[in-house]
C-alpha cells in the first residue's frame, strides 16, 4: 500500500455498492435454490464539485496517475459525515477473542459502561490489524462491564486477536481503481469534471 488518498477538495457526492456474489437457480417447478459464496466488498464511486481551480484539481489528478491503474493499493477515509459513527462510540473498544466470534457477530470491551446504541446499524468498523471494512447491521449497547455484540456483515474474514483495536471513527478503507484507466474533463479555465472508482482490496 502506497499512500493515503488526499482528502481536500472533498467530494461533492460519492454512491457505495456493496458486492456480495451468490449462486442462485431456480428448478423446472419453480423452486428457487440460493448459495452465497460467502464474500463482500465495496465500491466507492466519488465526484467532484465542477468548480475545481486547475490547482486544487491536478493534485487530485496526479495522485490517480501514480497509482498505475489498478497496481497501487492505497488508503481512503470517507467526508464526516460518512467518518463518525452514529453511536455514542465511547470508550477505547477491543476485541474480546475470550468469548469466540460467531462469523457475523462479534464481543468487544472497553466501551463506555451502560450505553444505549454505542454503536447504530449502518456504522461502519474495522479491526486494526485487518483491512476489511465491516458494517453493523443492528444497533449495539454496551452492557455494565462495558461489554458490546457487534452484528456485522459480511462473515469475519479472519478472527481478530484478543485487545486488538476496534476503529470505529474515520475508519480507512483499503482500495484500489477500479480500472486502468481514468479520464477527466476540461470546460473551462475552472471547471472540471472528475470521477473516480475505487475498490475495496484485503
Amino acid at each position: 500500500m502506497s499512500e493515503t488518498y488526499p482528502i481536500t477538495p472533498g467530494f461533492s457526492s460519492m454512491r457505495f455498492t456493496s458486492l456480495t456474489p451468490s449462486l442462485v437457480s431456480w428448478s423446472h417447478s419453480m423452486i428457487r435454490q440460493s448459495r452465497s459464496k460467502g464474500a463482500q466488498r465495496w465500491q466507492i464511486e466519488a465526484e467532484y464539485p465542477p468548480n475545481l481551480l486547475r490547482s486544487e484539481i491536478s493534485p487530485i489528478i496526479a495522485f490517480l496517475i501514480k497509482q498505475r491503474g489498478q497496481y497501487e493499493t492505497f488508503s481512503l477515509y470517507l467526508p464526516d459525515l460518512w467518518a463518525t459513527s452514529q453511536g455514542v462510540a465511547t470508550g477505547t473498544p477491543l476485541v474480546h477473542a475470550d468469548t469466540p466470534p460467531s462469523g457475523r457477530s462479534i464481543v468487544t470491551k472497553g466501551w463506555t459502561h451502560s450505553v444505549t446504541n454505542i454503536l447504530r446499524a449502518g456504522d461502519f468498523v474495522k479491526f486494526y490489524a485487518h483491512s476489511k471494512v465491516y458494517m453493523l447491521t443492528e444497533d449495539a449497547d454496551s452492557d455494565s462491564a462495558g461489554y458490546a455484540t457487534l452484528n456485522i456483515e459480511p462473515a469475519l474474514l479472519s478472527i481478530p486477536a484478543d485487545d486488538e483495536a476496534v476503529i470505529v471513527s474515520s475508519v480507512p478503507f483499503t482500495v484500489a481503481l477500479v480500472s486502468d484507466t481514468f479520464d477527466f474533463g476540461v470546460k473551462g479555465p475552472n471547471v472540471h469534471d472528475l470521477k473516480v472508482q475505487f475498490v475495496e482490496v484485503f
